[in-house]
């Protein structure tokens, strides 16, 4: 006889008994239960919010032990996992539980309040993962004393290559095509290496394939830059004098010269040229589907503020990008990267929601009329405006 879940999976279940499974209420054991539930609430248009409010609510002491236990459902455990449904109170089981993913897990160590950080802190697993460390050593709400923690936690993980480690210094010369001179990049691309390498490890073949496709990648508008307080695709369509006379090729001939280099590299290889190479190569990469090599586009020691403002506000960038633009101090410093972050749709609400009070009057009300971005921002951006223009309105809403 079949489980339960699986006959809601197939809609093989009338729509009242779904209302009474979003509802909790279905008669079946409670880790099943729990498992249904993350299902609507995850793939049913219908039936999702019911079954979202109805997990927020869910026994305390029945989701810790479906949190510890090791064969719920990977479903479940990312469901839990996930910064938007994320429980305090089921840390401590999901970080020992060994089938709750170590990606997951170094996820949500970056955004993670200071007070979970030492809950963290105290996991073996924890101490044992450089990947849930790194992440948790970017989280920005760390104190003095756990940052550095973090960092003695790390050290093991850091040993001091030898002077014949090819490894820990990568030869970029016969991979990136001209971009092995020490600029002072070289400790960082080797830092990020090591930080990273489980995750390359994983992802070692994966072929460059940009978000947005080959053909987008060549688009011109990518090479412009950005303007301040213009629109940043008007900008783009319009080439600069400057670029035109360092170069007799056209964009696409350009661009297309480097899409080709970048297409013969591995996942190491395009991580190394992330890191040494050119703004025009650095515009294509921070595009790559694979997340660790677009990441390191930003950890670039060449990168510029106006390359970030640009990356900001474009829709053809992975969330990982625009979620890693803010976790560096510097270029928060930038106005123009924190306005196009927030102006920028595909932007998670929660990073806009963060940057708003950062946003000026004149941007709140160009954003508040904005119909591309999620109601939520346009919403608080024109209480924001108007409570700005008279703030006796901030005390009388």
């Amino acid at each position: 006889m079949p489980r339960m879940i699986d006959l809601v999976r197939a809609s093989a279940v009338p729509a009242t008994l779904m209302q009474t499974a979003a509802r909790g209420a279905l008669a079946v054991p409670a880790g099943e239960m729990i498992e249904i539930l993350v299902y609507l609430a995850t793939q049913s248009k219908l039936f999702g919010e019911q079954a979202s409010l109805t997990l927020a609510g869910w026994d305390e002491t029945l989701s810790k032990t479906a949190a510890a236990d090791h064969r719920t459902s990977q479903e479940v455990l990312e469901y839990w996992t996930s910064p938007q449904n994320f429980r305090p109170a089921l840390l401590p089981a999901l970080l020992e539980n060994p089938s709750v993913r170590e990606d997951s897990l170094a996820a949500l160590a970056a955004a993670l309040p200071r007070e979970l950080v030492e809950t963290m802190l105290k996991s073996d697993r924890v101490s044992r993962s450089q990947a849930i460390l790194s992440s948790l050593s970017s989280n920005p709400n760390l104190n003095g004393i756990q940052s550095a923690l973090i960092e003695e936690k790390l050290l093991p993980f850091h040993p001091v290559p030898g002077p014949t480690s090819e490894d820990a210094r990568p030869d970029v010369a016969s991979l990136a095509d001209g971009h092995a001179e020490d600029d002072g990049s070289t400790a960082e691309l080797a830092a990020y290496l090591d930080v990273h390498a489980a995750e390359i490890l994983a992802e070692a073949d994966k072929p460059f394939q940009p978000i947005g496709g080959m053909e987008d990648a060549l688009h011109v508008e990518d090479l412009a830059p950005q303007s301040n307080g213009q629109d940043p695709v008007a900008v783009a369509t319009v080439p600069t004098k400057n670029w035109v006379k360092k170069s007799s090729l056209t964009y696409e001939e350009q661009r297309g010269s480097a899409l080709q280099k970048i297409s013969r590299l591995d996942v190491k290889g395009r991580i190394q040229l992330a890191m040494k190479g050119s703004k025009e190569e650095r515009s294509i990469l921070i595009r790559d589907g694979t997340k660790v090599v677009a990441l390191a586009v930003l950890d670039s020691p060449k990168i510029s503020d106006g390359e970030v403002e640009k990356f900001a506000a474009q829709r053809n960038v992975s969330e990982a990008v625009l979620r890693g633009i803010p976790m560096k101090r510097r270029f928060m410093k930038n106005y123009g990267v924190v306005r196009n972050l927030v102006s920028n749709p595909r932007t998670p609400i929660d990073v806009s929601l963060a940057l708003m009070k950062n946003i000026l009057v004149g941007d709140l009300k160009h954003l508040s009329g904005n119909k591309d971005v999620p109601d939520t921002i346009r919403k608080l951006a024109l209480k924001m405006f108007k409570q700005k223009l008279d703030p006796s309105k901030k005390s009388t809403e």
